[in-house]
C-alpha cells in the first residue's frame, strides 16, 4: 500500500481497488467507518457489503465497525499492520462496534 496519506488512500486507492476487486471486497462483507484525526485525515464510510462495494466521504450511519486513530498512527499501521494491536493497547487506536471485523482490515488494504 503506497498511500502517502489517508485522503489519498480513501479518496483514490480504496475506490479503485473496490472497482477492480468487487468480489473480494464483498467477501469481507462489512461496513467500516474510519475517523482519522489530524492533517490529511477525515471521515470515510467503506461499505464492503453493498454491491458494488463503495468508499464514500463522511459517516453514512450504518457502520458495523468504527476505527478512530490519529493520522500519524494510521500511517504507521499501513506500513506495519502489526502496529494496530500495539496502538490499540496504548489507547491510540479506538475500535467500536464488532472488533472481529477490525481483524479483516488487512484484507481490505491488501486490495489497494
Amino acid at each position: 500500500m503506497g498511500a502517502a496519506n489517508a485522503q489519498e488512500l480513501f479518496n483514490t486507492q480504496v475506490p479503485q481497488a473496490l472497482a477492480k476487486n468487487p468480489d473480494k471486497a464483498n467477501e469481507i462483507g462489512a461496513v467500516y467507518l474510519f475517523k482519522i484525526s489530524g492533517d490529511d485525515g477525515g471521515t470515510w464510510t467503506v461499505d464492503l457489503a453493498s454491491k458494488p462495494p463503495t468508499c464514500a466521504t463522511g459517516d453514512k450511519g450504518n457502520a458495523q465497525c468504527t476505527i478512530e486513530v490519529a493520522h500519524p498512527d494510521f500511517q504507521s499501521m499501513l506500513s506495519n499492520p502489526q502496529m494496530g494491536m500495539q496502538l490499540y493497547f496504548q489507547g491510540k487506536l479506538k475500535v467500536t462496534g464488532d472488533p472481529m471485523l477490525a481483524t479483516k482490515l488487512q484484507k481490505l488494504f491488501a486490495l489497494a
